[in-house]
């Protein structure tokens, strides 16, 4: 018969998985250390980091929420902090966004070596570490198409969208799985190499008034979802177009078979200019980000959450 765990053993684990982590980014030179801190209550195993090395935060709550007692613990540190769509995901699309997220901020850079510790939030503890080479890994990152992102859009404007998209395809619209396309930049280029399929609903509206920055625009975004064709938005998140065709479809092969229409038409628009695409899938909710061609990340949609584990104080 298992024995029941009790609260100081679970502060001893994570205490001891941390203290882990900070070995291992010692060792492996890694450049930055990441820690999903919802799944702990404290951080002062946080020991001193190598010069050069970012230690990095990932939260799902806001920054008014996250425990201001954690911080002050490792404020020495100065550590950065990155806010992640408040929906439940795999510990491992968790990571992905974590990722893309730094490298879009350019917080880290492409080949960096990093440690990452996570776990689950419903089970209050920290339980996996990873040591990552963004250069060479391809579960996490299948393409190495990151490069001057932040030329081509800005960085919170991407996590804005990404984070509609990635709520988009947990909750749906209506109970249904929403399948659309988000462009982002180079719009010039976009709007070249696509056309209206319907009336543009953002036509005529001053900019202000359709800037993906504006929460009161995400229901709005939510019905217009159901419009065949694509979202174009500008570098500086200015929703120009919905229901638009991209005509620069790319061949078939160039993406993974069983994919569809809308994949194609993001890595061919990709392909023809310097815009990221970010596409959901109707048909699993997955989420695809497309760079020059290619499919940069894939993020899986979550399976319900488990249950937690009781802790015996």
């Amino acid at each position: 018969m298992l024995k029941s765990t009790t609260k100081k053993d679970m502060n001893a684990l994570q205490k001891t998985t941390i203290q882990t982590g900070c070995r291992i980014v010692k060792s492996a030179k890694a450049t930055a250390l990441f820690i999903f801190i919802d799944a702990v209550d404290r951080l002062d195993a946080v020991e001193s980091l190598p010069k050069g090395c970012q230690l990095i935060l990932v939260t799902q709550k806001r920054k008014d929420e996250v425990s201001p007692n954690s911080i002050k613990e490792i404020e020495k540190l100065n550590p950065q902090i990155l806010i992640l769509p408040k929906i439940s995901m795999t510990r491992m699309s968790r990571i992905k966004i974590a990722v893309m997220l730094a490298l879009a901020k350019k917080i880290i850079a492409m080949g960096d070596i990093i440690v990452f510790i996570s776990g689950l939030t419903e089970l209050a503890t920290l339980d996996t570490i990873l040591l990552i080479d963004t250069g060479k890994e391809s579960e996490i990152l299948t393409s190495r198409e990151m490069t001057n992102f932040s030329d081509t859009v800005n960085p919170e404007v991407f996590q804005q969208v990404l984070n509609i998209a990635i709520e988009f395809a947990s909750s749906g619209r209506e109970g249904k799985p929403i399948g659309t396309i988000f462009v982002l930049g180079d719009e010039d280029h976009v709007m070249q190499f696509s056309r209206q399929m319907v009336i543009n609903p953002f036509k005529g509206y001053e900019s202000e008034e359709c800037n993906i920055m504006n929460p009161a625009l995400r229901e709005t975004i939510r019905e217009f979802s159901a419009i065949d064709g694509a979202f174009v938005i500008s570098h500086d998140g200015y929703i120009l177009a919905a229901g638009r065709y991209l005509g620069a479809a790319s061949e078939e092969d160039s993406i993974p078979r069983g994919l569809g229409s809308r994949h194609i038409a993001s890595a061919g628009i990709t392909s023809l200019t310097g815009a990221v695409a970010i596409t959901i899938s109707e048909s699993t909710g997955d989420v695809r980000i497309f760079k020059n061609g290619k499919i940069f990340v894939e993020i899986e949609k979550a399976s319900p959450s488990p249950k937690a584990i009781p802790v015996h104080h």
